[in-house]
């Protein structure tokens, strides 16, 4: 059975992306070269609520990549795949190619 989890607030799902740990002409990486805090976000929650009623929505949305911090976010494991759950404060930015 598939699980799907929707975020509350401005909250964001991130599955983070493992980078390759050798090259294509098979040279094995050392751990500290390949190590880049980055994810593909895979759901967004609506937004963070202010006084007045108003709801400030989250800058991402599904399929951007997205720079994390080293530390922070909450681990979810959903089947056999792990998830972090992070504040949209707390991500660092966004990656474009």
């Amino acid at each position: 059975m598939a699980k799907r989890l929707i975020p509350t607030l401005n909250r964001v799902l991130v599955e983070k992306i493992l980078p390759p740990s050798k090259t294509t002409a098979g040279i094995l990486l050392p751990e500290k070269s390949t190590k880049l805090n980055s994810g593909k976000v895979v759901a967004v929650g609506p937004g963070a609520r202010v006084r007045e009623g108003k709801t400030i929505p989250v800058p991402f949305k599904e399929g951007d990549t997205v720079l994390l911090p080293e530390f922070g976010g909450s681990q979810v494991k959903l089947g056999d795949k792990e998830f972090h759950l992070y504040s949209d404060e707390d991500i660092l930015g966004t990656l474009h190619d």
